[in-house]
C-alpha cells in the first residue's frame, strides 16, 4: 500500500475515532450528569495519554509558562466544551451535535482574523463564514418559533462548545506552537483533569459504583479511543501529511456521527438539519480551500513564514 493511501486509512481511522463520539455522549449522559462525563473522559484521556508520552520525553516541561498556556487552553479546548457539548446533549439529539459541531472550523477562522496576522480575512473566507452562520440559523430557526426551548439552550451549547474549540485552537497556535510534540495535549488533559474532576464531585456528586456496563463502555470509548487514542493518530497525521489534509476530517466527522445517531439512537433528521448541515459543510469547505491556497501563496513568496492556524477540532 503506497503512503498516499494509508494516510487516508488514517484520516478515515480518525474520524472514525471523533465521528462516534456524540453517539456515546448521548449513550452516557442517560445515567450521570454532564460534568461528571467531561470529568470522566478527561481525567482517563490524561492517564493514558501521559503514560504513553512519558517514554519519549525526560521530563515534563518545566517552565511556568508552559504550564500556564496550558492551564488556559486546556479550559477551553477540554474542559468547557466537552461539559456544553454534554450540556447540549441532553436537549438535541446527537445528530444535530455532530452537525453542530463542524462549525468549528468557522469560527476558529473569523477569531484567527483578529488574532493572527498571517490569517486575515479575504473574499473566499468571508464567503464561508456568512454561509456557516447562515447554515447555523436555519438550524436553530425552527426552535426560535417556540421560543428559548430546551433545545434552543441545547444548540447553543454545542455552538459554544465550538467557539471555544476555536478559541483554544488560535491560543494554541499561538503561545504553544513550540511546545514538544504531545507535551501540549497530554498536558492539557492532566491540568482540565484538575478542576473538572472537584467540580463534578461538588455539583452532582457522582455515584461511580451505580453506573451500568453500556455506561462505562461509552466511557472508556470517549476517553481512550475518542481522545488519547486520537490524539495519536492526529500528530501522525501531522507527521506524514500536512495540516490542510488532516483538516478534511471536519467533513467526516457530522457524516459518521449523523449516520451513527440515526441508525443506533432512532434518530431523525428534519429538512432544516439536512439543509443547515449542508450549507455549514459548504462554508467548511470554502474555508478549508481558502486556507489551503494561502498557505501555498505564502510559502511561494516567503518560504520562513509561519503557517496558518489549522482549521480542525479537538473532538
Amino acid at each position: 500500500m503506497n503512503m498516499s493511501a494509508r494516510n487516508l486509512l488514517l484520516l478515515f481511522f480518525l474520524a472514525s475515532l471523533w465521528g462516534p463520539s456524540f453517539l456515546f455522549i448521548k449513550v452516557a449522559l442517560e445515567e450521570m450528569g454532564p460534568i461528571t462525563l467531561a470529568a470522566l473522559r478527561i481525567g482517563i484521556a490524561a492517564l493514558l495519554l501521559n503514560l504513553y508520552v512519558i517514554p519519549f520525553r525526560k521530563t515534563f516541561v518545566r517552565k511556568r509558562k508552559f504550564w500556564r498556556d496550558v492551564a488556559i487552553s486546556g479550559f477551553f479546548a477540554q474542559g468547557l466544551p466537552f461539559i456544553l457539548i454534554n450540556w447540549g446533549e441532553q436537549h438535541i439529539d446527537s445528530t444535530l451535535a455532530a452537525i453542530l459541531n463542524g462549525l468549528t472550523p468557522i469560527f476558529t477562522l473569523v477569531i484567527a482574523n483578529f488574532a493572527i496576522q498571517e490569517d486575515k480575512m479575504n473574499f473566499t473566507k468571508t464567503i464561508g463564514t456568512l454561509l456557516g452562520f447562515g447554515g447555523l440559523l436555519v438550524l436553530i430557526s425552527p426552535s426560535l418559533e417556540q421560543g428559548f426551548t430546551g433545545s434552543t439552550m441545547g444548540i447553543l451549547a454545542v455552538s459554544a462548545a465550538a467557539v471555544s474549540y476555536g478559541i483554544a485552537l488560535v491560543y494554541s497556535r499561538i503561545h504553544l506552537k513550540d511546545a514538544p510534540q504531545f507535551s501540549a495535549p497530554a498536558s492539557q488533559l492532566l491540568v482540565a483533569s484538575l478542576y473538572v474532576i472537584p467540580l463534578a464531585f461538588v455539583l452532582e456528586k457522582p455515584a461511580l459504583g451505580s453506573f451500568s456496563t453500556h455506561t462505562w463502555g461509552a466511557i472508556l470509548f470517549l476517553a481512550s479511543l475518542g481522545t488519547a487514542l486520537g490524539f495519536v493518530v492526529y500528530f501522525r497525521l501531522l507527521e506524514k501529511t500536512s495540516a490542510s489534509f488532516v483538516s478534511q476530517v471536519t467533513y467526516l466527522m457530522p457524516a459518521i456521527g449523523v449516520v451513527l445517531g440515526i441508525v443506533f439512537l432512532n434518530e431523525s433528521l428534519s429538512a432544516s438539519a439536512v439543509l443547515g448541515g449542508a450549507i455549514i459543510l459548504l462554508g467548511v469547505i470554502l474555508v478549508n480551500k481558502s486556507g489551503t491556497i494561502n498557505k501555498k501563496l505564502r510559502k511561494r513568496n516567503n518560504p520562513i513564514t509561519t503557517p496558518s492556524v489549522k482549521l480542525y477540532s479537538f473532538k
